[in-house]
């Protein structure tokens, strides 16, 4: 991809001299700045004092194990991705990195097209969610889940640099978008990348609270301010001082409250129910809403000078659906994402699925999407996930899982024309049963084309062409 820089920062980390020099001479011809480490302690020496964009380690190591790595860079910075090198024995070793945070493994001997194409698809996946951190409510909040902003759409990348140049700014940002778009999680994102950043976020929902309980809420109250307040209480605007407010779905205020809300919003200072002096606060506003809020001026339900205090850095969300070259890179970072929660083994979709998931309108875009690929990830009991694991829908007689079934055989014991795989009492054309075996191979390896190739009898050269194939005619994810 054209945006994937070629100044990337790379630290090998490697006991074995010959592989860790190889690798080394490999990817600095490639263009990269290479550093190398010999082992664990070494590399998270070198980490203090320099930031890199990929980590390459070994899995076998003397004193600190890869996995160890792996967890204190997890600890250290939770977004570095890092590839694992380990050997044809220790494979569920590398699996189970992966599953605490690895963003891939290779496998010994690795041929020098399989890393450098490893690597290459690692920097991606890392540039395309860079704007992604781990992020807390208000401090001493709970932690929240992180939730990558993943999207090469042009229209998507375009709203996420404007974001990030307003980020430091005290300009409101109003975050406009249909539902399930990402608004939150791009406020969010802007709270990370702000000088703020050490602060607090606290978002409020403003539709999910009653006239009189909203009030309170935002602009905090004192004892004995009304039957019940039995102490005094910081509102939103207080409690998010030194960082980001967030207002979700700030369409849905009163209009009875909209008037003290523009006076805190111009004036940056908020009277508690009951107080007597007003407090001053400074936080960065950020507003989001579904609703066409110069409708609402127009209708009378908005105030207009209110709409143009929110209004002054706006960011319109594509929907989903406009966004649909970002679906595949979506759907595979909420399948592994709840692989991961629910302990079950990363699977990716079907080409039947994949298809279905780009012709899909998403009328709830991209929570829609998550909540019916994490409904996938545990009901799924095939090597994919299937169209009838993501909706309520029967799946064929015999399935995807017996069409597996009747592959594997003719793989592992070279069985003749007379045992190749049917479909519905026919013989199926030499060409899906190429593709199937590939197909199995890759499932049986955990996707590495170095050991499918050889389990096939051809070439890592000829397998990636068929892959290569597969995908442009929509076969494959």
């Amino acid at each position: 991809m054209s945006f994937l820089k070629k100044d990337k920062k790379i630290l090998i980390v490697e006991d074995e001299r010959e592989t860790r020099i190889s690798m080394f001479e490999f990817l600095n011809d490639k263009g990269y700045l290479v550093m190398v480490a010999e082992n664990g302690h070494m590399a998270l020496e070198m980490l203090d004092n320099n930031a890199v964009d990929l980590v390459i380690s070994d899995i076998r190591m003397p004193e600190m194990s890869g996995l160890e790595l792996l967890r204190r860079l997890r600890v250290k910075n939770p977004t570095l991705p890092v590839i694992i090198v380990t050997g044809f024995a220790s494979v569920d070793t590398a699996v189970e990195a992966m599953k605490r945070g690895a963003y891939d493994y290779i496998l010994k001997p690795f041929p020098e097209e399989v890393v450098g194409e490893t690597v290459r698809q690692a920097l991606i996946v890392a540039q395309s969610s860079s704007f992604s951190l781990p992020h807390e409510t208000d401090k001493g909040g709970p932690a929240v889940e992180e939730k990558p902003v993943i999207g090469n759409d042009p229209r998507w990348l375009q709203v996420m640099s404007k974001a990030r140049a307003v980020a430091s700014s005290t300009a409101t940002v109003l975050i406009l978008g249909e539902s399930g778009t990402g608004k939150e999680v791009v406020a969010r994102a802007i709270h990370q990348e702000s000088e703020r950043r050490q602060g607090p976020f606290v978002a409020l929902n403003c539709a999910a609270l009653p006239d009189g309980l909203l009030e309170s809420e935002l602009f905090g109250h004192e004892k004995g301010a009304f039957t019940g307040a039995a102490a005094m209480k910081k509102g939103k605007f207080e409690l998010a001082h030194g960082g980001t407010l967030l207002l979700d779905e700030i369409g849905e205020i009163p209009l009875h409250l909209q008037a003290k809300l523009l006076r805190v919003l111009q004036e940056n200072v908020v009277d508690r129910l009951g107080g007597k002096t007003p407090v001053k606060f400074d936080a960065h506003i950020v507003a989001t809403t579904n609703c066409n809020l110069m409708e609402a001026v127009e209708k009378g339900e908005f105030r207009r000078d209110l709409f143009y205090r929110l209004n002054v850095i706006p960011l319109n969300l594509p929907s989903l659906r406009e966004r649909k070259g970002d679906i595949p890179a979506l759907a595979a970072c909420f399948a592994a994402r709840y692989a991961r929660r629910y302990g079950k083994s990363l699977k990716e979709l079907s080409p039947a699925a994949l298809q279905r998931f780009l012709s899909y309108e998403w009328p709830g875009n991209v929570r829609e999407m998550e909540n019916m690929l994490e409904r996938a990830v545990l009901l799924s009991r095939g090597p994919y996930l299937e169209p009838w694991d993501l909706w309520d829908e029967a799946p064929p007689e015999g399935g995807a899982a017996a069409e597996t079934d009747t592959v594997e055989p003719a793989v592992e014991q070279g069985a003749g024309p007379e045992t190749l795989p049917f479909a519905a009492g026919k013989v199926m054309p030499l060409k899906e049963v190429e593709r199937q075996m590939i197909l199995q191979a890759l499932h049986k390896t955990d996707n590495n084309r170095t050991h499918a190739a050889k389990i096939l009898g051809i070439s890592v050269r000829t397998l990636r062409n068929k892959l290569h194939e597969y995908r442009s005619s929509g076969l494959m994810l």
